[in-house]
């Protein structure tokens, strides 16, 4: 079986550096170009997963695994390391990060074992300050959640989800009194003051979503999905009907609405 996979390996890197060296494409591309590429190819294995279709999961993986490879190279090209150091520091820190699997620490649960993952980090790799290491690539909601996840670490967080979800309640309170009566016409500036209640109210929301297990990321990406499928089957429904859903006032537009979501359930 392991030579089997070696093999693989092999013929996968040869692929890759005839590719850098035949292909124009390829042969262009720096890691500041080809990392987009990277991250589409990420959230693409995310939805596979999230989606239970282990056909397309086989298929993005392998997308995702050229990315590594191919950085990989440029990593070589440059001197810099290759794809065996890639394989050999992650397999070091992977044993180093779980000494109650390779040592005598002990860890009865996940949240302990993590408690001790951001401890090694901080103590055994030289990762200094609270925020260590948190990349602002990282989309908004997921950004937000490293940052928490960064102060619970040293204990700075609420004690419960409840606590996190009166938070809001008071960040969504303070967001209405900035707001006031008012109702900004579109493609206007907006009031800095509400700018301010509204980053609060989505962190806020972030926490929550921390404290009860739910990535927000893939939580907001489902909603949109969900209400997409919503808007399209409320058209449908009209159509059927006689009706252009986007000609109809906005009670017959939620009516369609309700009955879509019905159907949906």
């Amino acid at each position: 079986m392991s030579s089997g996979l070696g093999g693989a390996r092999l013929e996968q890197k040869r692929l890759t550096e005839r590719l850098r060296r035949d292909c124009p494409w390829d042969r262009e591309q720096t890691a500041r170009t080809i990392v987009p590429h990277t991250v589409e190819e990420a959230y693409e294995v995310a939805d596979a997963a999230l989606g239970g279709d282990d056909e397309k999961l086989l298929d993005e993986l392998g997308d995702l695994l050229f990315q590594v490879y191919f950085l990989a190279l440029l990593l070589e090209e440059r001197g810099a390391g290759d794809l065996q150091q890639v394989a050999q520091r992650v397999h070091e820190k992977l044993v180093r990060r779980h000494p109650h699997v390779f040592g005598s620490v002990e860890a009865r649960t996940a949240g302990r074992v993590r408690e001790n993952w951001e401890r090694i980090k901080s103590e055994q790799e030289g990762r200094e300050g609270i925020f260590h290491d948190v990349p602002e690539a990282l989309p908004a909601l997921l950004h937000a959640r490293k940052v928490q996840r960064r102060a619970a670490a040293i204990g700075f967080e609420y004690q419960d989800a409840a606590g996190a979800l009166a938070d809001l309640d008071d960040e969504l309170r303070e967001l209405r009194e900035a707001m006031g009566e008012t109702d900004p016409t579109p493609e206007t500036e907006p009031d800095p003051h509400v700018v301010e209640e509204l980053g609060d109210v989505l962190f806020a929301a972030v926490n929550v979503a921390r404290r009860l297990n739910v990535d927000p990321e893939l939580a907001l990406r489902w909603m949109s999905d969900r209400f997409v499928s919503r808007v399209e089957r409320a058209e449908l429904m009209a159509a059927d009907e006689g009706k252009e859903f986007s000609r109809l006032e906005l009670g017959e537009q939620d009516a369609y609405f309700d009955r879509a979501k019905e159907a949906l359930r």
